[in-house]
């Protein structure tokens, strides 16, 4: 019981498709452990199963619908948290949207609303929830990076953008508040099969789908994908007092993938 009187706010809570998500994996184990859990999804449809999971580990939550890109929204989320549980001792920044093709593919739009998402996100969250955890002289604030911030995944320069930005926000945020207490830190996830990854493999190769499965899993040097349990898992750890004096860096999660010269995830389009 690591978190047992600890309250987390996890932030794209929900899946969006039947199955484990980082989101829902982070809140059933936080749970597990003690934790309350204050769970931020923008579609109460992808929220209610983490909430059912929540309540079947004997957790406690609280459900809270949100589009993280309004600051009126995030700041009213975690004013919500703070009424109920009163503090604010784990934040987890998940949410996260992708977009395929380079500056000569991809819209203006979509470059704003991938930034606006998986970036300005992180800010508003630890802008709102960051006097919370000055107030304790205490908390955690964990962000989900990817590996595509530092290495070459797949064609999509706006997601490896804005991850690349995420590293360098958690970085810099963690030397700032490092003096009350507070550490910021992110998980680098590989490939991991979650739910939406899985369910975008099913909707574009179709009767292939088995074949674009087993591709991702062979190039990693562990010789599977990762789950979502093996981030939380992760999560979990960094939030907790085992890594007290670690901040201002990132926990690679990718069966070894990063540091495999054979490694190669892009093979036409069969991995996008």
């Amino acid at each position: 019981m690591r978190f047992q009187g600890k309250v987390a706010l996890v932030m794209g809570a929900g899946a969006s498709a039947p199955g484990w998500s980082n989101g829902k994996a982070v809140s059933v184990l936080l749970a597990r452990e003690g934790a309350r859990i204050a769970a931020l999804d923008f579609n109460q449809d992808n929220l209610q199963p983490t909430l059912d999971a929540v309540a079947e580990v004997g957790g406690d939550s609280l459900p809270l619908i949100a589009d993280v890109t309004r600051s009126d929204q995030v700041k009213a989320a975690v004013d919500a948290t703070i009424t109920r549980y009163g503090r604010i001792d784990i934040l987890f920044n998940n949410v996260g949207l992708q977009a395929l093709g380079g500056p000569e593919d991809i819209s203006e739009e979509t470059w704003d609303r991938l930034m606006s998402a998986n970036v300005k996100s992180v800010m508003l969250a630890c802008k709102y929830a960051l006097p919370a955890m000055r107030a304790q002289r205490s908390g955690v604030i964990i962000n989900n990076s990817s590996l595509a911030a530092i290495s070459f995944l797949y064609p999509s320069i706006a997601y490896s953008s804005s991850k690349g930005a995420i590293d360098a926000f958690t970085r810099n945020l963690a030397v700032q508040v490092a003096p009350e207490g507070i550490r910021v830190v992110a998980v680098r996830p590989g490939l991991i099969a979650t739910p939406r990854i899985t369910h975008r493999l099913r909707e574009r190769f179709g009767s292939d789908y088995q074949k674009a499965l087993e591709d991702r899993h062979r190039v990693v040097p562990m010789g599977r994908m990762g789950e979502a349990w093996d981030v939380a898992h992760a999560v979990a750890f960094l939030a907790s007092d085992e890594a007290r004096y670690i901040t201002a860096t990132e926990l690679v999660i990718d069966g070894g993938l990063s540091a495999s010269a054979l490694g190669q995830p892009w093979s036409g389009e069969r991995n996008l």
